[in-house]
Protein backbone atom coordinates (compact mmCIF):
# COMPACT_ATOMS: atom_id res chain seq x y z
CA UNK A 1 0.00 0.00 0.00
CA UNK A 2 1.83 3.17 -1.24
CA UNK A 3 -0.96 5.44 -0.38
CA UNK A 4 -1.59 6.91 3.40
CA UNK A 5 -4.92 6.22 5.05
CA UNK A 6 -5.72 8.54 7.64
CA UNK A 7 -8.64 7.47 10.29
CA UNK A 8 -9.38 10.71 13.26
CA UNK A 9 -10.81 9.33 16.90
CA UNK A 10 -13.03 11.53 18.13
CA UNK A 11 -15.15 11.34 22.02
CA UNK A 12 -15.50 12.18 25.04
CA UNK A 13 -12.40 12.06 28.00
CA UNK A 14 -12.28 8.56 29.59
CA UNK A 15 -14.01 6.75 27.07
CA UNK A 16 -10.76 4.69 26.05
CA UNK A 17 -9.72 6.42 22.53
CA UNK A 18 -6.15 6.35 23.30
CA UNK A 19 -6.51 2.40 24.45
CA UNK A 20 -8.30 2.10 21.09
CA UNK A 21 -5.69 3.93 19.20
CA UNK A 22 -3.16 2.10 20.24
CA UNK A 23 -4.39 -1.11 19.85
CA UNK A 24 -5.19 0.10 16.18
CA UNK A 25 -1.51 1.44 15.31
CA UNK A 26 0.28 -1.75 16.84
CA UNK A 27 -1.62 -4.03 15.00
CA UNK A 28 -0.94 -1.74 11.57
CA UNK A 29 2.69 -1.67 12.92
CA UNK A 30 2.57 -5.76 13.40
CA UNK A 31 1.69 -5.83 9.97
CA UNK A 32 4.31 -4.13 8.22
CA UNK A 33 3.04 -0.60 8.20
CA UNK A 34 4.50 2.72 8.80
CA UNK A 35 2.58 4.51 11.33
CA UNK A 36 2.37 7.44 13.17
CA UNK A 37 -0.21 8.19 16.19
CA UNK A 38 -0.63 11.92 17.16
CA UNK A 39 -2.90 12.54 20.33
CA UNK A 40 -4.93 15.37 21.67
CA UNK A 41 -5.92 15.15 25.06
CA UNK A 42 -7.70 18.40 25.94
CA UNK A 43 -9.47 18.62 29.02
CA UNK A 44 -9.88 14.73 28.94
CA UNK A 45 -9.90 14.33 32.77
CA UNK A 46 -12.88 16.47 33.38
CA UNK A 47 -15.00 15.10 30.28
CA UNK A 48 -13.66 17.37 27.72
CA UNK A 49 -12.84 16.39 24.07
CA UNK A 50 -10.00 13.86 22.82
CA UNK A 51 -9.20 13.19 19.64
CA UNK A 52 -6.18 10.58 18.15
CA UNK A 53 -4.88 10.27 15.10
CA UNK A 54 -3.53 7.61 13.11
CA UNK A 55 -1.88 7.74 9.88
CA UNK A 56 -0.68 4.61 7.73
CA UNK A 57 0.67 3.44 4.86
CA UNK A 58 4.27 2.43 3.34
CA UNK A 59 5.87 5.67 4.38
CA UNK A 60 4.13 8.31 6.82
CA UNK A 61 5.94 11.63 7.13
CA UNK A 62 4.08 13.45 9.33
CA UNK A 63 1.10 12.36 12.75
CA UNK A 64 -0.90 15.13 11.45
CA UNK A 65 -4.60 15.22 9.77
CA UNK A 66 -5.29 18.16 8.04
CA UNK A 67 -8.92 19.42 7.25
CA UNK A 68 -10.46 17.35 4.52
CA UNK A 69 -7.90 14.56 4.66
CA UNK A 70 -9.46 11.87 7.32
CA UNK A 71 -10.52 8.92 5.10
CA UNK A 72 -12.65 7.83 7.88
CA UNK A 73 -13.62 9.72 11.08
CA UNK A 74 -14.71 7.25 14.54
CA UNK A 75 -17.23 9.15 17.00
CA UNK A 76 -17.17 7.34 20.25
CA UNK A 77 -19.91 10.14 20.88
CA UNK A 78 -22.48 11.46 19.07
CA UNK A 79 -22.31 15.13 19.59
CA UNK A 80 -18.33 15.09 18.91
CA UNK A 81 -18.93 14.20 15.43
CA UNK A 82 -19.93 17.56 13.66
CA UNK A 83 -16.80 19.17 15.63
CA UNK A 84 -14.24 17.08 13.32
CA UNK A 85 -16.73 16.75 10.18
CA UNK A 86 -14.50 19.22 8.42
CA UNK A 87 -11.42 16.91 8.84
CA UNK A 88 -12.96 14.13 6.78
CA UNK A 89 -12.11 13.90 2.85
CA UNK A 90 -15.56 14.42 0.67
CA UNK A 91 -14.95 10.70 -0.42
CA UNK A 92 -14.32 9.73 3.59
CA UNK A 93 -16.50 7.97 5.79
CA UNK A 94 -18.11 8.82 9.40
CA UNK A 95 -18.60 6.08 11.75
CA UNK A 96 -20.67 7.10 14.97
CA UNK A 97 -21.19 5.60 18.49
CA UNK A 98 -24.56 6.33 18.70
CA UNK A 99 -23.61 7.40 22.64
CA UNK A 100 -24.40 10.54 24.53
CA UNK A 101 -22.72 12.04 27.27
CA UNK A 102 -24.24 15.17 28.19
CA UNK A 103 -21.52 18.43 29.01
CA UNK A 104 -21.32 20.21 32.04
CA UNK A 105 -23.22 22.64 30.43
CA UNK A 106 -25.96 20.28 29.07
CA UNK A 107 -26.01 18.99 33.24
CA UNK A 108 -26.41 21.99 34.72
CA UNK A 109 -30.07 23.01 32.48
CA UNK A 110 -28.19 25.82 30.87
CA UNK A 111 -28.35 24.15 27.32
CA UNK A 112 -29.75 21.40 25.78
CA UNK A 113 -28.59 18.21 24.07
CA UNK A 114 -28.25 18.96 20.29
CA UNK A 115 -31.11 16.75 18.29
CA UNK A 116 -30.46 15.55 14.75
CA UNK A 117 -27.01 15.31 14.77
CA UNK A 118 -26.97 11.72 13.31
CA UNK A 119 -29.68 12.38 10.42
CA UNK A 120 -27.92 15.86 9.39
CA UNK A 121 -24.64 14.10 8.46
CA UNK A 122 -25.89 10.69 7.23
CA UNK A 123 -27.88 13.14 4.80
CA UNK A 124 -24.42 14.70 3.95
CA UNK A 125 -21.91 12.24 3.88
CA UNK A 126 -21.34 8.20 4.06
CA UNK A 127 -21.99 7.56 7.67
CA UNK A 128 -22.40 4.38 9.81
CA UNK A 129 -24.18 4.29 13.32
CA UNK A 130 -24.34 1.82 15.70
CA UNK A 131 -24.85 1.52 19.74
CA UNK A 132 -21.51 0.19 21.02
CA UNK A 133 -22.62 1.11 24.51
CA UNK A 134 -25.42 -1.62 24.46
CA UNK A 135 -23.23 -4.37 23.04
CA UNK A 136 -20.40 -3.75 25.52
CA UNK A 137 -23.29 -3.79 28.20
CA UNK A 138 -24.35 -7.17 26.65
CA UNK A 139 -20.50 -8.67 27.48
CA UNK A 140 -20.70 -7.20 31.24
CA UNK A 141 -18.56 -4.27 30.92
CA UNK A 142 -19.16 -0.98 29.26
CA UNK A 143 -15.53 -0.02 29.12
CA UNK A 144 -15.20 -2.53 26.17
CA UNK A 145 -17.29 0.06 24.07
CA UNK A 146 -14.02 0.90 22.74
CA UNK A 147 -12.52 -2.27 21.74
CA UNK A 148 -16.01 -2.86 20.30
CA UNK A 149 -15.46 0.40 17.94
CA UNK A 150 -11.92 -0.75 17.04
CA UNK A 151 -13.30 -3.83 16.04
CA UNK A 152 -16.14 -2.39 13.58
CA UNK A 153 -12.94 0.02 12.32
CA UNK A 154 -10.64 -2.90 11.62
CA UNK A 155 -13.46 -5.18 9.84
CA UNK A 156 -14.63 -1.72 7.57
CA UNK A 157 -11.13 -0.82 6.45
CA UNK A 158 -10.64 -4.60 5.15
CA UNK A 159 -8.06 -5.09 8.15
CA UNK A 160 -9.06 -7.78 9.83
CA UNK A 161 -7.01 -10.70 8.60
CA UNK A 162 -3.66 -8.59 8.51
CA UNK A 163 -1.97 -9.74 12.41
CA UNK A 164 -3.66 -11.69 15.16
CA UNK A 165 -5.54 -9.11 16.71
CA UNK A 166 -6.54 -11.28 19.58
CA UNK A 167 -2.30 -11.34 19.92
CA UNK A 168 -2.36 -7.55 20.13
CA UNK A 169 -4.96 -6.75 22.47
CA UNK A 170 -3.27 -9.52 24.82
CA UNK A 171 0.07 -7.50 24.43
CA UNK A 172 -1.73 -3.99 24.54
CA UNK A 173 -4.66 -4.10 27.12
CA UNK A 174 -4.32 -5.35 30.95
CA UNK A 175 -4.11 -9.13 31.49
CA UNK A 176 -7.38 -9.24 33.30
CA UNK A 177 -9.45 -7.43 30.71
CA UNK A 178 -7.71 -9.68 27.75
CA UNK A 179 -10.68 -12.11 27.72
CA UNK A 180 -13.52 -9.42 27.70
CA UNK A 181 -11.46 -7.49 25.07
CA UNK A 182 -11.30 -10.19 22.79
CA UNK A 183 -14.48 -10.88 22.60
CA UNK A 184 -15.45 -7.07 22.47
CA UNK A 185 -13.30 -6.75 19.33
CA UNK A 186 -14.98 -9.86 17.74
CA UNK A 187 -18.67 -8.18 18.58
CA UNK A 188 -17.33 -5.24 16.17
CA UNK A 189 -16.17 -7.08 13.83
CA UNK A 190 -19.43 -8.87 13.13
CA UNK A 191 -20.75 -5.44 13.01
CA UNK A 192 -19.93 -4.75 9.92
CA UNK A 193 -21.03 -6.83 6.79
Amino acid sequence: MSEVKNILLCGVGGQGIILASKILATGLIKAGYDVKMSEVHGMAQRGGSVTTQVRYGEKVYSPIIGKGQADVLVSFETMETPRWLDFVKPDGKVVINAYEIPSATILSGAADYPQGVIEDISSKINTTVFKAAELAEALGNIKTMNVIIVGALVKAMGLEEIVDWNEVIAETVKGKFVDVNVKAFNVGIAQVK
